[in-house]
């Protein structure tokens, strides 16, 4: 087999996700690429949930509907979910659930009952059903074993034991998935590749307050901010949130917030106040469907507009979009790198698909780029404002010694002393608008976009995000990567006109593809450089694209 899927089903609490976890494990230790998808609903116990655990010999950004073994923990798994298996796949359930289906082959195991033997919990059962399915597949129990005391610890003995079990019951190997000779590579969620770029580049604070999609950030950094040498806070609510990262980054600390739409609307004053005051910050703002609550533990990409406008009055900001863990890792130390460079907010733009997707990750840690600023070099009287050429002042922090460090909200002069003097408002305006085009001389050495398949193509698909993962596949399946050519635009804002003219301007059709109702990418395609997209591909109903069905929209409109 050149790739399988596989599905996990179960209630909340069951330990779906762990149990898909674990599998992507033991397919990146047998050599193979992986990717993960979890699917659940806003419930700590019941309700319904799902991971598709994809691995492949290629590099793969996206999951696939129909899978090859589904492993239902429940009824309500084999109801909603045998359609996706593909004929001749494998059903791996217990026996007191009903399963009638031609064309698929059903493996019965009383989980429950091993669990019992061994004086285990209900929850290890699932360790019986990763078992089977390594046997099933002709993995070595190895494999299983050390993932098993990784992921365990101590606690890992009776899982191993269950695992070994399910194991044993089947003679027979139903797949053929062979050992690949590639070494393990990591896996991450771009939660998780968004939180160690902005580690490298230099990060000192998180400041967060939970909300889906961005939480596990915060659980992450968490866990591991003694390693990292860096402080971990979570205050009451996202109000306090970005006002306390900005009295951080006023003290000089390299400083991150991460939260998702609604969240990021409640920092929208502190968010202008970063503006006015100069103050380096980087908020992540991972998607999800909205407006309102939407649908919270689902995805989106309808927040462009939102951010690249968000706050009153007029000041710059970077808005970056990465559309995997690769880019989550760089991109995210960029905007800390951008953020303390020009003194100015900075969003990383993800969304839910992105942000708790697990993928295999080939990043280069010592590739991203390192925090550094402009800083005062205690010759003469300290100006925190004061006029430049680029519109970047010097740098101090309070503490030093003679100096005096201001930060305002009110408009202000050199001193960051309050003005109401009409020509001092125009200077200080101009001096922060300033700063817009040196930013954009920056980017310009930086990777804005990015261009797959035939570069030559006068047909072109643009997108963003981790929209790009289903599009490159889709293009995959229909044998046009050779045809095409798609532009990922990774900085919304300034948007990368420059780049534009260069690998759209003599095109004859371009396709728009992203996740909402209002073609945002294709807005500011237009606002920016005048070019209309030819068609439209939406996705709206929360859900990510998936390859297969997007391949038949593309099909549909590329003949």
């Amino acid at each position: 087999m050149e790739e399988i899927s596989v599905l996990v089903g179960g209630q909340a609490g069951e330990g779906v996700k762990a149990t898909a976890n674990i599998i992507g494990r033991i397919f990146n230790r047998h050599g193979y690429y992986v990717f993960v998808l979890d699917d659940y609903q806003s419930l700590i116990r019941g309700g319904h949930n799902f991971s598709i655990v994809r691995a492949s010999k290629e590099k793969i950004y996206s999951h696939l509907e129909r899978v090859d073994v589904l492993i239902a923990l429940d009824g309500n798994t084999i109801n909603k979910h045998l359609w996706r298996v593909k004929e001749n796949g494998v059903v791996i359930t217990s026996p007191k659930f009903n399963l009638d289906a031609k064309g698929v082959r059903k493996i019965t195991v009383d989980m429950d009952e091993f669990v019992k033997q061994v004086g285990g919990i209900p929850i290890m059962r699932n360790s019986v059903a990763i078992g089977v399915l390594a046997s099933i597949l002709g993995i070595d129990f190895s494999v299983v074993e050390n993932v098993m005391k990784d992921v365990y610890g101590e606690k890992a003995g009776k899982n191993i034991q269950l695992a070994k079990m399910g194991y044993d019951l089947i003679n027979e190997r139903v797949f053929d998935l062979p050992k690949l000779g590639n070494e393990p590579k990591p896996l991450l969620t771009g939660n998780e590749a968004v939180a160690l770029g902005a580690v490298k580049a230099g990060l000192e604070v998180y400041v967060a307050y939970p909300m889906t999609p961005s939480t596990s950030v915060l659980h992450f950094l968490a866990a591991h901010k003694k390693e990292f040498g860096i402080t971990v806070v979570q205050p009451e609510n996202e109000i306090a949130v970005i006002n306390m990262a900005l009295g951080f980054a006023y003290a000089g600390a390299k400083t991150m917030v991460g939260t998702s739409g609604g969240g990021f609307a409640l920092m929208q004053e502190a968010f202008s106040l970063a503006g006015m005051s100069e103050t380096p910050i980087v908020v992540l703002e991972a998607q999800r469907a909205g407006p309102s609550t939407g649908v919270p533990t689902y995805t989106a990409q309808a927040d462009a507009k939102f951010v690249i406008n968000a706050g009153h009055g007029e000041f710059p900001r970077v808005v970056v979009a990465p559309g995997d863990v690769d880019e989550a890792f760089y991109k995210s130390a960029e905007a800390l790198y951008l953020a303390w460079k020009f003194q100015i907010p900075v969003v990383v733009l993800s969304d839910k698909h992105l942000a708790e997707s697990t993928m295999t990750a080939e990043f280069d840690e010592s590739k991203a780029l390192k925090v550094e600023f402009k800083a005062f070099n205690g010759d003469g009287e300290y100006k925190r404002y004061e006029f430049t050429e680029d519109g970047v002042s010097p740098l101090a922090f309070p503490g030093q010694e003679g100096i005096v460090v201001k930060a305002t909200s009110y408009e202000h002069d050199e001193f960051g002393i309050t003005t109401e003097e009409p020509e001092t408002v125009k200077k200080m305006q101009e001096k922060r608008l300033k700063k817009m085009n040196t930013i954009i001389e920056e980017l310009k050495k930086l990777e804005t976009v990015k261009v797959y398949g035939n570069k030559e193509s006068k047909v072109a698909i643009v997108t963003w995000g981790s929209t790009k993962g289903a599009v490159l596949e889709a293009l995959k399946l229909l044998g046009l990567m050779d045809k095409v050519k798609v532009i990922q635009f990774l900085y919304l804002e300034p948007f990368p006109s420059w780049e534009v003219d260069e690998h759209l301007k003599n095109c004859e059709k371009i396709i728009d593809v992203e996740l909402n109702a209002t073609a945002q990418l294709a807005y500011l395609l237009k606002a920016n450089t005048g070019l209309e997209v030819t068609h439209k591909i939406l996705k709206y109903d929360s859900r990510q694209f998936e390859p297969i069905a997007l391949a038949e929209e593309l099909k549909r409109v590329l003949t």
